[in-house]
């Protein structure tokens, strides 16, 4: 185990994904995941298999698309539905707070998908922009499923079980910005970034750069949050709240949000880059074999994924 465990970051531990990919330490890799899922929600991996060139590329297309005028942007807008998460589109600001958002967002998924279309740019606009994107969504998606075969077997259950459920490919590539505002302001919290949410599909992989700001809630103090800072090379992953249910509430689904890095400055950046992928399954699914025992009974009826991520999409817009 202790091969595998590079260290943690407050209590997220910090894994050799590595020893998963080469088979070297499949089982050690697997049950470490488990263990930071439980404790807290996330966990760092490297050696993830994103080359890192694709992702030093994948962060200059996102600035250079948020770089553009904004009424260049808003040729491929965001839809107002809060099912369709295709397009791009300002951060809102949230009704019950007087503090100002200031982000941007730009999403995209499979480019095949009839029940959620993509919404591109002209290509003259920004060429090479969309081939960028796609090539990296699905780059993603392969690292996923090996996440996904990892958490299986540290569940002790097939470790193929989880990816047919995970190949109806409705998942999303989300790019954010965040600009350079006055440091005190965000501190003050008289400008907000992302608020404190959980995710609600099955995991999240998250790239950030190096500024920071990420924070998870501690679980054994609610409300009191701690910074998830940025570790070199690292891919960080957190289980959604489909994923909790899904495990009878094995894996931890935790609350997390963006505020003002440890070192807050005015400097421009993004704040960080946000990969999330929620699923539309084309099955019904009940709680995972080996969650439950007739002492632990299942807490979850079986339920449609795509009628639990639509109305949490509906209910967050």
């Amino acid at each position: 185990m202790s091969s595998v465990l590079l260290g943690d970051a407050t209590g997220i531990s910090v894994l050799d994904f590595g020893a998963f990919l080469d088979g070297s330490a499949k089982q050690d890799v697997a049950t470490a995941m488990l263990d930071s899922f439980k404790r807290v929600g996330f966990v760092y991996l490297v050696n993830h298999g994103i080359p890192e060139s694709k992702i030093r590329d994948m962060f200059q297309w996102s600035k250079r698309f948020f770089a553009q005028p904004l009424e260049v942007k808003q040729l491929a807008p965001h839809p107002p539905s809060g099912t369709h998460h295709r397009g791009a589109k300002q951060l809102e600001r949230n009704p019950r707070q007087s503090a100002r958002r200031e982000g941007e967002l730009r999403e995209c998924g499979w480019e095949e998908s009839v029940s959620m279309p993509n919404i591109w740019l002209p290509e003259h606009l920004l060429p090479g922009f969309k081939d960028a994107c796609l090539d990296f969504y699905w780059t993603c998606h392969e690292t996923e499923l090996q996440i996904l075969r990892a958490l299986a077997l540290a569940l002790g259950i097939s470790e193929a079980h989880l990816v047919p459920h995970h190949n109806a490919h409705d998942n999303q590539l989300r790019l954010l910005h965040y600009p350079s505002v006055p440091a005190q302001e965000l501190l003050d919290e008289k400008i907000t970034r992302i608020d404190a949410h959980s995710d609600f599909g099955s995991i999240t992989l998250l790239l950030q750069d190096d500024v920071g700001g990420l924070e998870i809630e501690d679980p054994n103090s609610p409300g009191h949050f701690m910074s998830a800072p940025p570790v070199q090379g690292a891919l960080i992953v957190n289980a959604g709240d489909f994923m909790m249910r899904w495990s009878n509430d094995v894996v931890r689904s935790t609350v997390h949000r963006v505020r003002a890095p440890p070192q807050a400055t005015t400097a421009d950046g993004m704040t960080p880059e946000r990969f999330s992928i929620p699923y539309d399954f084309s099955a019904v699914v009940a709680c995972l074999p080996g969650t439950y025992t007739d002492e632990n009974p299942a807490k979850y009826e079986p339920i449609s994924a795509r009628q639990y991520i639509l109305e949490r999409l509906a209910a967050t817009y």
